[in-house]
């Protein structure tokens, strides 16, 4: 786990934290499976993900990364960390639809239901 967040994760996690958005409990840093999401709401099965410039050059190992969170039941969302230094209001009002949205039906995980 990283304990120096960057700028864009502290300034997010300062509209994330207590339940300001949607009433929804956001936790940092949160170990699922072999990843850490920067953020997740565990009752509404969102991750929140602020990326930075290192994910350009990783564009297959973040797309990986996602496919196994979804599988595993969770709804991804990603920002570069321009977008929330930039427009943090928007990010929020995406992050609010998102929590809004219902998720998609998916088949339980074939490794069973449950697990993380």
């Amino acid at each position: 786990m990283r304990l120096n967040p960057t700028d864009a994760e502290r300034r997010l996690w300062r509209a994330l934290s207590r339940r300001q958005v949607a009433g929804v409990r956001f936790n940092r840093q949160v170990p699922i499976g072999p990843y850490i999401a920067d953020f997740a709401a565990r009752s509404e099965r969102l991750i929140v993900e602020v990326d930075g410039g290192r994910h350009d050059t990783q564009a297959a190992y973040d797309d990986a990364r996602t496919r196994y969170l979804e599988i595993k039941g969770w709804r991804v969302i990603r920002f570069w960390n321009n977008d929330v230094l930039g427009n943090l209001e928007g990010v929020v009002q995406t992050i609010e639809r998102a929590l809004a949205a219902p998720p998609s039906p998916q088949s339980p995980p074939a490794c069973g239901r449950g697990s993380v």
